[in-house]
């Protein structure tokens, strides 16, 4: 199916057109103009496409232009997410496309109290966006049912599977009615998504907004060799560059990002972190105040920014780079959204080295060393053993490797309770 150059020409109703033209869009992205004409058909659709290539869209406009309107109210469409951020954004994308439509929506997930969505739900939607635990505690409660949902959608389904989201899903959709409009989309196909996707759908329709495991063209890309003590400062030097304006900053652990959004506030950067570990209200407040231009910087774990779809990012750095390579394609391509330019900053300490082999493997091309105050040699030149992590039971270990040799050694060779015990190297052994 080729790509349509005007929202005018997929058919759409003049409410959805209504609010297409108040949010500014005029032109589908790819994936849109292969999706849209099929879902108005009826069709099931499997789509491999990340976030950022419109996918959102891509499914609600066809559903809000395709669902029948009941009273009472019920829940006729569920779209489930792996993450309580990206269920928040959909919904807002509800709002937005539904505005000029009678549709009632609400979103559910976990972390917070119970009663406030108990009580919308009460009051009766039409359009559910829920995160799987959440949901299944609903339904245990008998809080609501799925028994006439006309549309289906699993959204990100490869990080559900991540997340250990599997059986929840299986659960979910053994609830369903069996017809059903069913739309699947994942960022990669393995074989356990393959093997899902074929119990969810009818003949779907196939549909790739881009390759898998490759970078957004317009992004570019740097490496910054740092030995990990100068990271903050490195950091600091580049974040009082006027250019940059709108920074997501990644990192590994928890820890690390609460340490990076300290140091940065300390330095009058106005900062904040989001990771698991955060409330749902604060993970909330963060994300607004980012796409508000309240705080410039925000620094998030892997898991806590999948889903996050902010325009305007100018400038993504890998405070930490990845151990899994494909999370260094999802975090840059955080940047160069809605046909903007974008760039990616990597800091790469000596034990990171391998780290870096494998991502520039993944993307097929070598990324370009910057020259900086703090550069370091040894992390630029890093091989073998001194290229990766020291394993975690090794720092551990001889740090506080414990002293087992007793003061007195006569006492301890006379003594008759110990002439039993192992030798020291035996222990160490054990």
């Amino acid at each position: 199916m080729e790509n349509t150059t005007s929202f005018k020409n997929l058919n759409l109703i003049p409410p959805l057109e209504k609010a297409l033209t108040k949010q500014g869009y005029t032109v589908p992205t790819p994936i849109q103009s292969k999706s849209i004409p099929g879902l108005l058909q009826g069709k099931d659709l499997i789509g491999i496409a990340q976030t950022g290539t419109g996918k959102t869209a891509a499914f609600i406009l066809p559903i809000l232009q395709k669902m029948t309107e009941r009273h009472p109210r019920e829940i006729k469409t569920l779209v489930l997410t792996p993450t309580r951020e990206l269920a928040a954004q959909i919904g807002e994308s509800f709002s937005a496309y539904g505005e000029f439509l009678k549709y009632k929506h609400t979103v559910i997930f976990g972390g917070v109290g119970q009663g406030r969505q108990v009580q919308t739900l009460s009051h009766g939607v039409d359009i559910l966006v829920a995160t799987p635990g959440r949901l299944l505690d609903l339904m245990n409660q008998r809080i609501l049912t799925l028994k006439n949902i006309e549309f289906f959608v699993l959204d990100e389904a490869d990080r559900m599977l991540d997340m250990g989201f599997i059986h929840d899903i299986r659960k979910i959709i053994s609830k369903l009615p069996q017809k059903r409009q069913s739309l699947f989309f994942s960022a990669t196909m393995s074989p356990q998504i393959n093997k899902l996707a074929k119990t969810l759908l009818n003949n779907p329709l196939h549909v790739e907004a881009t390759p898998q495991a490759t970078t957004v063209e317009r992004i570019k890309q740097y490496i910054y060799f740092v030995d990990t003590p100068a990271k903050e400062k490195l950091l600091f030097e580049l974040l009082k560059q006027k250019h940059l304006t709108s920074i997501l900053v990644f990192t590994r652990t928890k820890h690390k990002a609460n340490k990076v959004a300290s140091f940065l506030c300390k330095n009058n950067i106005s900062s904040d972190a989001i990771h698991g570990n955060k409330s749902q209200n604060a993970r909330t407040k963060a994300i607004k105040d980012f796409k508000t231009g309240k705080t410039k910087v925000l620094v998030a774990t892997d898991i806590a920014a999948r889903g996050i779809d902010i325009e305007n990012i100018s400038h993504v750095i890998n405070f930490e780079l990845p151990n899994e390579s494909e999370s260094y394609v999802h975090r840059i391509g955080r940047t160069a959204r809605a046909g903007t330019d974008g760039t990616a900053y990597s800091f790469c300490a000596a034990e990171e080295r391998s780290y870096l082999n494998d991502i520039e493997r993944l993307i097929r091309q070598k990324i370009e060393v910057m020259n900086h105050t703090f550069h370091s040699e040894t992390a630029q030149n890093a091989v073998g053993a001194a290229a990766k992590p020291t394993p975690k039971n090794k720092r551990s270990f001889s740090k506080n490797r414990p002293k087992i040799a007793p003061k007195n050694k006569r006492s301890f060779s006379g003594n008759a309770k110990y002439k039993n015990r192992p030798k020291r190297s035996s222990i160490l052994k054990a």
